[in-house]
């Protein structure tokens, strides 16, 4: 997902006004509550409706109106059975409607608890079994009015008149325009997606294109295959008209198709533009390990909005222009050697697809990661200097206003630190490791150990504790939980430095560089004042790689 920045339109702003709106750049998907109702609980959590019962397949096949913002279609859904029950939960947000579901040829009951849908089951439901349910629906779908930080579809028109479509629901959910079981922690196996588009227009989806059917009106339905693991969010609909340029990367696992829909009037901007697309695939797979899904290629893809993450179907709006909307977010200049939107969305392909937070509390996974991988593919292009300044330029932007951790179980998200503070998190991680190469490898690493799966905050912990070999529990409660900043407190005193930390949880002991006579050194700081000798004390300073506060008394 990306940071809301809208105000980058106007290239006319004083820079007061500029300081002061990108500390708010980060937009909420969902707003912050601080109460919790019956529908967050049917939203957020595992519910026994929907625990008894694994995801194995979709079949997605929708028609799209846009004359009419109207949809109409199905869902078959095939699970196996893990545990007996006989109703099984499905989501599907109003205004759409559940009009029927069918198993075996009988109509089923359904109980309707606002977005959650009970249908209960008539055929046996032993243990280990396979089974399909059918799930028709049609409505006018909510419209994304600020896409894609509100969600639904986008309804536009192209400059010539033309229909221009898309889908956007990060946070809110899938069920905003498809029923399905909407929760991250079971991703479906595979999938199948069939949009029927108005005559003249090309629909792209997820996945690989593997047929085109023509109806007798002049309509197209486009049937899309994807054969990895997907999350519901990562599914998405574009239409336009579109035109298609291709090219074939030589990647770590063999060649890998990446696969360029624009519309047709920016073909010449887009092949110029889309080079940062075969950059950034060279860069993160050698941060991050190869590419997660080279089974259902790349896709970049132009939609009605700033852009998404949706799963080999990336979405781009960035106006054919480096920077996020031609602004460096950092302010350092770095900012626009890359165009914000194909590298950062692109990355998430790594975290968020690859690696998907089994809640919604835990999202700092994907943002703070993504953010991060940023700043290493200017690293891998530019050097570590060029990344280092870059990362910390984006400090700025950090409000500490909450926790980086939502409340779990209500589909409740942390702060939008989530991406910048948690970016100079993983920045401060790699200096405490020292070692480029071996946080090198723990990225890959991480990407082949959770390889296609739902994560937890503590997983994610407990592998980079092991891996860094360091005890990282004090530095994410520091990070993670509390939304102070490490403060080095300092006196310098007749050749003499005492320190000690502030504004930090119980037990936070992180080691820092800093620069003592002129040398840089490692100390350890604590809640106690230390005591150190010096032969200078007037080159006393911070390494700013540290994402901390200092104070001298």
């Amino acid at each position: 997902m990306i940071l809301k920045f809208s105000t980058l339109k106007k290239r006319t702003i004083l820079l007061l006004s500029f300081l002061c709106l990108t500390t708010t750049a980060f937009s909420q998907l969902l707003s912050d509550k601080e109460k919790f109702t019956l529908q967050d609980t049917l939203r957020g959590s595992i519910t026994p409706e929907r625990a008894w019962w694994d995801l194995t397949y979709y079949h997605l096949n929708v028609e799209v109106k846009p004359e009419d913002k109207f949809i109409l279609g199905k869902n078959t859904i095939q699970y196996t059975v893990l545990k007996p029950n006989k109703v099984l939960q499905i989501d599907l947000q109003t205004p759409l409607k559940i009009t029927k579901a069918i198993q075996d040829g009988e109509s089923l009951q359904i109980v309707t608890n606002g977005n959650a849908h009970f249908i209960t089951l008539t055929t046996p439901q032993p243990i280990g079994s396979r089974h399909t349910v059918d799930v028709y629906y049609e409505g006018n779908p909510k419209e994304a009015i600020r896409a894609p930080w509100d969600g639904g579809f986008s309804w536009k028109k192209d400059d010539n008149g033309n229909d221009f479509v898309a889908t956007s629901c990060q946070g809110l959910g899938a069920s905003v325009w498809w029923p399905c079981k909407d929760h991250m922690y079971d991703e479906v196996d595979s999938m199948d997606i069939s949009i029927t588009t108005p005559k003249g227009l090309t629909d792209v989806s997820n996945g690989r294109l593997t047929d085109t059917k023509t109806l007798q009106d002049g309509r197209k339905t486009f049937i899309w295959s994807v054969k990895n693991p997907i999350n519901n969010y990562g599914v998405n609909v574009n239409i336009g008209d579109y035109v298609h340029f291709s090219e074939v990367y030589p990647g770590e696992k063999g060649p890998l198709t990446m696969d360029y829909y624009v519309l047709r009037d920016n073909l010449e901007k887009a092949k110029k533009q889309f080079k940062d697309a075969p950059k950034m695939m060279k860069a993160f797979e050698h941060w991050f390990g190869p590419y997660p899904f080279y089974e259902d290629g790349f896709k970049l893809v132009e939609a009605p909005y700033l852009g998404m993450e949706h799963q080999s179907s990336v979405t781009y709006g960035n106006n054919f222009e480096n920077g996020y909307l031609g602004s460096d977010l950092s302010d350092t200049g770095w900012g626009l050697k890359f165009d914000f939107i194909i590298i950062h969305e692109a990355g998430h392909e790594w975290f968020a697809n690859n690696i998907t937070n089994i809640d919604i509390a835990d999202m700092w996974i994907h943002e703070s990661f993504t953010a991060y991988s940023e700043s290493l593919f200017l690293n891998y292009y530019y050097g570590e200097k060029a990344a280092s300044e870059y990362v910390i330029g984006t400090r700025k932007s950090i409000l500490n206003d909450r926790p980086l951790i939502g409340e779990y179980n209500v589909n409740h998200e942390g702060s939008g630190d989530m991406y910048y503070k948690g970016a100079n998190m993983l920045h401060t991680l790699r200096q405490l490791i020292d070692d480029d190469e071996k946080w090198r490898q723990i990225l890959r690493g991480m990407n082949k150990t959770f390889y296609h799966q739902t994560v937890s905050t503590k997983q994610i912990e407990d592998y980079l504790s092991k891996e860094t070999g360091i005890d990282l529990t004090e530095f994410f409660n520091q990070y993670l939980r509390d939304v102070r900043i490490p403060t080095l407190e300092y006196k310098l005193e007749h050749n003499t430095l005492k320190y000690r930390w502030t504004n930090i949880v119980n037990g936070f002991d992180m080691p820092i560089q800093v620069i003592l006579d002129e040398k840089s050194e490692w100390i350890q700081p604590t809640s106690a004042w230390k005591t150190l000798t010096l032969k200078n004390t007037f080159n006393f300073k911070i390494d700013d790689d540290f994402y901390v506060d200092y104070k001298q008394l």
